[in-house]
Parts: structure tokens; C-alpha cells; sequence
């Protein structure tokens, strides 16, 4: 790139991809694109994640966007923002949908 910045696009991706970059993180996307419907109670109650560490994970994936809904007690609900994962999901396919060097041994 010439000018040196980032597309909006390559920003999006990257930050989606920053939120999800943390193991507790996908296993709570994980739990929560099971539910039916919002989610309420303590996530630390049904994921392997301990209570200290469970609000820091999802306020990472709140600021993202990719889950919505109250975080803080005695209110707790949370949800997959339907229309950030369709877009995360989206700008994905789109970057791991890319076709590799077609050269053979690209580095050789």
C-alpha cells in the first residue's frame, strides 16, 4: 500500500479478530451462538472460566461488537450481536476466501 493506511475493512477484521484472539473468548461466542435467546446468568457458571477473569473476556467482545447485552450485576444478559456477526463473518470468507500464490513453492 502506498498511502500506508488501513482500509476500514482491514481495521473491522482485525479488531473482530483481536476479540476473538483469547480462548475464554471463543468458547464464550461458542456458548452463546447455542442459545436460543439471550443468555441470563453468570457465564462463569457453565464455561471453565473463573468469575475474576469472565467480565474482562466479555467486555473485549462487547467492545467489538460481537456480543451485546448488559455486563455489569446484578443485570446480567448477554447476546451475539446478530448484524456485527454477520459482518465479522462476512469480512472473514471474504479474507480467508483469498486465493493463495498459485506459484507452487512461494517462498522459494
Amino acid at each position: 500500500m502506498d498511502n500506508k493506511e488501513y482500509t476500514t475493512k482491514q481495521e473491522r477484521l482485525a479488531r473482530f479478530a483481536k476479540a476473538m484472539g483469547h480462548p475464554a473468548r471463543v468458547a464464550i461466542l461458542e456458548f452463546l451462538l447455542k442459545q436460543d435467546s439471550c443468555f441470563f446468568g453468570d457465564i462463569h457458571e457453565v464455561l471453565p472460566i473463573s468469575k475474576a477473569t469472565v467480565s474482562q473476556h466479555l467486555k473485549e467482545l462487547k467492545d467489538a461488537g460481537l456480543i451485546q447485552g448488559e455486563i455489569e450485576t446484578p443485570k446480567v444478559k448477554y447476546c451475539i450481536n446478530r448484524e456485527n456477526w454477520g459482518i465479522a463473518s462476512a469480512l472473514f470468507v471474504a479474507f480467508l476466501g483469498q486465493a493463495v500464490c498459485g506459484k507452487g513453492d512461494c517462498c522459494g
